[in-house]
């Protein structure tokens, strides 16, 4: 179980590193627009805010893969734990005051690796 939870850290790992992408280069080009739902004015006005939580994302996949290359298996778990848990808070406040649809895309597959890593 702990290879398929350490894929699913992966993906969400992954998912972080995606979000960097699309929030510090994309925000105002026509792949932020379309996935953010932004118009062009609003994308322009918000780039320094999305810049700066897609450097959170950024840390947040950064943590991910520390606890995922780290080669003490407790403290990997320990770091995985605590970003897996860092990255569902950061869902479920996004999903409160943001969209809805980020509880799918970003606390769910995290809570499901924090699930199997947990098994």
């Amino acid at each position: 179980m702990s290879v398929v939870a350490n894929i699913v850290v992966a993906l969400v790992a992954a998912l972080h590193l995606y979000f960097l992408v699309l929030e510090m280069f994309f925000w105002t080009k026509p792949l932020g627009l379309k996935t953010f739902r932004n118009s062009p004015e609003r994308a322009a006005d918000s780039a320094v805010l999305a810049a700066n939580q897609g450097l959170y994302n950024g840390f947040l996949a950064a943590g991910l893969i520390w606890g995922l290359i780290q080669p003490d298996a407790g403290f990997a778990f320990q770091i995985k734990i605590f970003f897996l848990l860092c990255v569902i808070v950061a869902g479920v406040y996004g999903a409160a005051t943001v969209s809805h649809r980020i509880l799918l895309v970003q606390a769910a597959p995290a809570a499901i690796g924090l699930i199997l890593l947990l098994v």
